[in-house]
């Protein structure tokens, strides 16, 4: 095979040159038109939780501080309980910190607590209770039976509205039926303490 002349090597050299700089070019073109895009964008996406938040008009003081008691001895008060909560939820009531002598007075104290409307904290005026209210029973029971939220009575359900309110009105009384004269000489100087709690707990939502 011959050798390309000087002639045609020239011309193959100069060609080399143009045909380059045109195939740069397609790839940049091409480089610049590979795809059409588009966005579209959800801003601001954020959560926040709820608040559960629950008070009473005690102003401090307790609901019952009752000195000298006999047998047969009885009284009442009322208690508004207020939710400030921003999510619905469940209010529920139990009897926690039951302290007392060795003598027993605590099963012969008899509380019920009653859930309604109307009155205010010391003051029963007005007071309507709702339907389906427990029985009375002694401290100890309660303090056994509804001794936290799980095991709390008298359930209430909040809409999640500010300003929700309830009134629970207790009566207790100091029954020694059945007991000996001994027995209940006994009981003289006893003394007995409990904290009647009420709990808000939310609901838990649907999973979004």
């Amino acid at each position: 095979m011959r050798a390309p002349s000087p002639r045609t090597r020239k011309i193959a050299g100069l060609s080399a040159g143009p045909i380059a700089v045109v195939l740069a070019g397609l790839l940049v073109w091409q480089g610049s038109t590979a795809a059409f895009t588009a966005t579209t964008r959800n801003s601001g996406n954020s959560w926040a939780t709820g608040q559960v938040a629950l008070t009473d008009d005690d102003r401090g003081a307790a609901g019952f501080t009752v000195e000298n008691l006999v047998p047969g001895s009885t009284g009442t008060k009322c208690i508004v309980v207020t939710s400030s909560s921003t999510v619905p939820g469940e209010v529920r009531s139990y009897a926690q910190n039951l302290s007392s002598s060795a003598n027993g007075l605590e099963d012969h104290l008899m509380l019920q607590i009653e859930r309604g409307s109307g009155g205010t904290f010391n003051d029963c005026t007005g007071f309507t209770p709702d339907p389906g209210t427990l029985p009375a029973q002694s401290l100890s029971t309660l303090a056994k039976a509804n001794r936290d939220y799980a095991t709390g009575a008298s359930p209430w359900d909040t809409t999640g509205t500010r300003g929700e309110q309830k009134t629970y009105r207790g009566t207790w009384t100091f029954d020694t039926t059945g007991m000996t004269q001994q027995q209940v000489d006994a009981l003289q100087g006893s003394r007995v303490s409990v904290d009647l709690v009420w709990e808000l707990q939310s609901d838990e939502g649907p999973a979004a």
